[in-house]
């Protein structure tokens, strides 16, 4: 047994708004999260924005949400982001449709 306790775990609902749907984001937004530790999904909204759930130790969050955020910096006018409860039992990060 390592001592190390396990990473704190945080779930993040962001919703980017701008020109994103059309574009490839959620297929984009899949490939990056396989560069990270973290689970979630993406998927469009009727008005037009793309919702991404994600969760893991907040510095892999982070580093998807700038990684997805330069490579669709042209694209994106805004970015909401509001932390909501982690999910029990989620394996990994999917397309939603």
């Amino acid at each position: 047994m390592s001592g190390e306790a396990p990473p704190e775990l945080e779930r993040r609902r962001v919703v980017f708004h701008g020109r994103v749907q059309g574009v490839f984001f959620r297929a984009t937004a899949f490939e990056l999260s396989r560069d990270f530790d973290v689970t979630g999904y993406a998927r469009n909204l009727p008005d037009g924005t793309v919702e991404m759930e994600t969760q893991g130790p907040p510095d892999q969050i982070d580093g998807l949400l700038s990684a997805v955020r330069r490579h669709y910096e042209r694209n994106i006018t805004d970015v909401a982001s509001t932390e909501i409860p982690v999910r029990e039992n989620e394996s990994a990060f999917e397309i939603r449709y």
